[in-house]
């Protein structure tokens, strides 16, 4: 099959989409989209994939491009989804992907005597331990001269002593669509710029949705015996064109990120800090650094989620509490926001959500899944699949 996404591709795609009865149609072509499209394809399902604007142009391209597991979800006691995505992140670096998931080695500022040494190296201990360490170097500690002479850009009055750790970083975008591509070369039919306006009915179930070719301007009916919707943060939207009120619930959390020149902080090595709300990241990029992030309620257009000036100050101002060269707004290149689709619940802040997915079906015919993190998208689109395998009259393969 080919694995080519282009004008040729879509419209051969597109055709097959009006002609077939697909055993599944995926809506939403972000991490979690693909990677349900991807599963169902290689299990031989057959596949329609489709994407309201780009491949990967919401959260899967506007994150931190981290692949990990998550230390502060860890000190959350989220003991399960730490190790889930540890597992997650020795597959992507060793087997899945390594030549696009890199090592990115962090280091961890310690600003107290003893007791946190004891605290942070604990649970370094069990990070490097739940999900193994394969392809990564162990936690390390460090005295302040050690730390300096790795990351010489931090203020020597910040920290005392500090310790090091490895996780992994990923083009969020370009992983995205390469999963794309493969689950083309399994035989999905997959199509951008085609949003779902509506499902098919028969008898109370769904099967199929309606699709409009945004170039022909033109509506598709896709025929399937299940629809996934991956939708992320617009799975809200796709859910109010059932008609009935979902079990899952999304609240969307804004997270920026800046982007700075290398050269500006002099550090050969990442850098993560404790915050007051969450954590942040100094993310090493090419020729630049990213900064962030924040975790911030967003009720505007969630196509286009922007960084307010307070976000701004926010991030430079945590940043610069530990370099002995501050950076102004003026060493800021570029800024970018995107928004997390995080399960809702009654939690006052959206940096207390809990970071899981989960899978519900609110209609026959329809399975929805939401929440998760960009690490465990896998883990995210085989739930997905398996749940709207149970609606099929089939036996197949597991993922």
């Amino acid at each position: 099959m080919p694995d080519r996404l282009n004008l040729a591709q879509r419209a051969a795609d597109l055709q097959r989409m009006a002609g077939e009865t697909f055993d599944i149609v995926v809506i939403g072509a972000g991490s979690t989209g693909t990677g349900s499209a991807l599963d169902a394809a290689s299990r031989g399902l057959s596949v329609a994939l489709v994407e309201a604007r780009d491949f990967a142009s919401g959260t899967s391209s506007r994150s931190s491009r981290l692949i990990h597991g998550g230390l502060r979800y860890l000190e959350q006691g989220e003991l399960c989804l730490v190790r889930e995505a540890l597992r997650e992140r020795s597959l992507l670096l060793n087997v899945i992907a390594p030549h696009l998931v890199r090592p990115v080695p962090f280091l961890y500022p310690l600003t107290r005597r003893l007791w946190e040494r004891v605290y942070v190296g604990a649970g370094m201990l069990a990070y490097d331990t739940l999900g193994g360490s394969r392809g990564l170097h162990r936690h390390r500690h460090m005295t302040r001269r050690q730390a300096l002479r790795i990351a010489p850009g931090l203020d020597p009055d910040a920290l005392i002593g500090a310790i090091q750790y490895c996780d992994a970083k990923v083009d969020d975008a370009r992983h995205t669509m390469t999963v794309a591509r493969t689950a083309a070369r399994y035989g999905a039919a997959v199509a951008s710029n085609a949003p779902v306006v509506g499902f098919l009915r028969e008898a109370g179930r769904i099967t199929g949705v309606r699709v409009l070719d945004l170039q022909s301007r033109e509506e598709i009916e896709v025929r399937s015996r299940q629809v996934i919707n991956a939708a992320g943060v617009w799975t809200d939207d796709v859910q109010q064109l059932v008609g009935e009120r979902g079990k899952l619930r999304v609240r969307a959390s804004k997270g920026i990120h800046l982007v700075v020149p290398r050269d500006r902080v002099q550090l050969d090595t990442g850098l993560i800090l404790r915050t007051e709300k969450s954590v942040l990241f100094v993310i090493p990029w090419g020729r630049h650094w990213i900064i962030g992030t924040t975790d911030h309620d967003w009720e505007l257009d969630k196509a286009h989620p922007a960084a307010s000036f307070t976000d701004i100050d926010y991030v430079l101002d945590q940043v610069n509490s530990v370099l002995a060269s501050p950076l102004a707004h003026e060493d800021v290149e570029g800024v970018y926001a995107g928004l997390r689709p995080l399960l809702a619940d009654e939690s006052e802040g959206t940096g207390k959500l809990s970071r899981e997915h989960s899978v519900s079906s609110p209609a026959p015919g329809l399975v929805s899944v939401a929440g998760g993190k960009y690490t465990t998208y896998r883990v995210m689109g085989r739930d997905a699949v398996d749940a709207a395998v149970r609606g099929l009259d089939q036996k197949v393969p597991p993922s």
